[in-house]
C-alpha cells in the first residue's frame, strides 16, 4: 500500500486554535519582511528592474487589539497584508504567529486557519455561482470542520443577515453592504484569531460604513478577535483602532497608540497626512498643500530616509543615513523613524523636541 497521501484533503484542523503564549505574548510578530517583485522586459524577457514593495517591515499585533495601517497608495499596505496571511511568500523575514514561526513550527495551512482576510471589493471576492450559504460554508467544509452549514447560518445571524432570507441568494442579488457582511461571515466561519481587513469599508457609503464598523467592534468584543485594519480614511482608523502604523514606500515610519499619534505626529510624513484631512471649520481651511510631489518610484527608492525627497526639513544626513524607529517624547510605545528625533544624528533639529509643521500644538 502506498505511504503517500494528500494531507490537504484528509487532515482536519481543530475547531478553534489554542492560545499558546497567553495574553502577554503578541499574536503576530513580523520581523524584517521584504518582498520585491521582478520586472521583465526585452526580447528575451530578462529581469530589467525590481519593485521594492515591502522593504524591511517589522511590527507586532497584540492579542485583542485593532492595529490600523495607513499610508498613500503604493506604500506597501496591501502587500504586507498578503504576506501576513500567506497569499504571497516573503523574500526575507519572519512571521511568528503566537510564538510559532511560519515554515518551522507552523505550516502555511495552519497559518491561514488562524488568519482570515476581508478584501475591499465585496463582489469580486465572492464566487458568483455560489449562494451566500455555500460561500460561507466552503472554507469550513474543505478544512474538515464540524457542521459547515450550521456554522454558515450562525455567522449569518451574527453579521445581521437572516438565513431564511439570505442563505439562498447569490452575490448579484445583494447590496454592497450586504455582500461585505457575507465576506465578514465567511472569514469568521473559520474561527480565526486574527482578521485582516484591507480597505473593507472604503467602497461603502457612509451610513453603511458606520453600520459595518459598529458590527466589527461588536464581533471583536463578542468573539475575542484581533484585527489588522488597513484604510486611507484617518477618521475611520481613529474610530476603530487601538494603535496605528504608518507606512511610506515599503517602510514603517511611525507607530504608536492611536490617541498619541493623533494628538502629536512625530514624523513629517504622518503630519502631512493629517494636515491633508478636510476640515468642516472654515477657519481651518487648507490653503497650502501639506505635501507636494508624487511618491518616488519604488523601482529605485531614494537612499537614506525615503521621505527626504519630499520633506521640507530634509538635510544631508537624511539622504545618506537611514533613520531607525525610536521612541518619541516620553512614550515608550510611540516611535518614529526620523533623524529629527535622534539626538546623535547630526540633524540641525535633532533633540530639540521639534514637532513637524501641521502637527497640533
Amino acid at each position: 500500500m502506498s505511504q503517500h497521501t494528500a494531507p490537504d484533503q484528509t487532515e482536519t484542523l481543530p475547531d478553534t486554535l489554542p492560545d499558546i503564549g497567553g495574553p502577554a505574548q503578541p499574536l503576530v510578530v513580523c520581523r524584517d519582511l521584504k518582498k520585491h517583485f521582478p520586472i521583465h522586459g526585452g526580447i528575451l524577457g530578462r529581469q530589467v528592474a525590481t519593485v521594492h514593495a515591502v522593504d524591511g517591515v517589522s511590527f507586532e499585533v497584540r492579542k485583542g487589539e485593532t492595529l490600523g495601517v495607513v499610508g498613500e497608495s503604493g506604500c506597501g499596505k496591501s502587500t504586507t497584508a498578503r504576506l501576513l496571511i500567506g497569499l504571497i511568500a516573503p523574500d526575507e523575514g519572519k512571521i511568528i504567529f503566537d510564538g510559532q514561526q511560519l515554515g518551522e513550527e507552523m505550516s502555511l495551512r495552519e497559518l491561514r486557519r488562524g488568519i482570515q482576510m476581508v478584501f475591499q471589493d465585496s463582489y469580486a471576492s465572492l464566487n458568483p455561482r455560489l449562494t451566500v450559504e455555500d460561500s460561507i460554508a466552503f472554507g469550513p467544509r474543505i478544512n474538515g470542520l464540524d457542521d459547515p452549514r450550521g456554522r454558515a447560518r450562525e455567522m449569518m445571524n451574527r453579521v445581521g443577515l437572516e438565513p431564511a432570507r439570505f442563505a439562498g441568494r447569490y452575490p448579484h442579488e445583494m447590496s454592497g453592504g450586504q455582500r461585505q457582511r457575507v465576506n465578514i461571515a465567511r472569514a469568521l466561519a473559520m474561527s480565526p484569531r486574527l482578521v485582516v481587513l484591507d480597505e473593507a469599508v472604503s467602497a461603502l457609503d457612509k451610513s453603511v460604513e458606520a453600520q459595518v464598523l459598529n458590527l466589527l467592534n461588536d464581533l471583536r468584543r463578542d468573539l475575542g478577535l484581533t484585527y489588522v485594519f488597513i484604510s486611507h480614511d484617518l477618521n475611520v482608523v481613529r474610530y476603530i483602532s487601538d494603535r496605528v502604523l504608518v507606512m511610506y514606500l515599503g517602510e514603517v515610519v511611525e507607530v504608536g497608540p492611536v490617541d498619541e499619534v493623533y494628538a502629536a505626529q512625530a514624523h513629517p510624513y504622518t503630519a502631512s497626512l493629517f494636515a491633508a484631512m478636510p476640515s468642516m471649520d472654515p477657519d481651518h481651511r487648507t490653503t497650502v498643500p501639506p505635501l507636494s510631489g508624487d511618491p518616488p518610484n519604488p523601482i529605485d527608492p531614494p537612499t537614506g530616509c525615503r521621505f527626504h525627497t519630499r520633506c521640507r526639513y530634509a538635510e544631508d544626513v537624511c539622504a545618506s543615513a537611514k533613520p531607525l524607529l525610536r521612541p518619541f517624547g516620553d512614550s515608550t510605545e510611540h516611535c518614529a523613524a526620523c533623524h529629527i528625533h535622534d539626538p546623535e544624528s547630526g540633524h540641525s533639529l535633532a533633540g530639540s523636541g521639534f514637532l513637524p509643521k501641521g502637527t497640533p500644538q
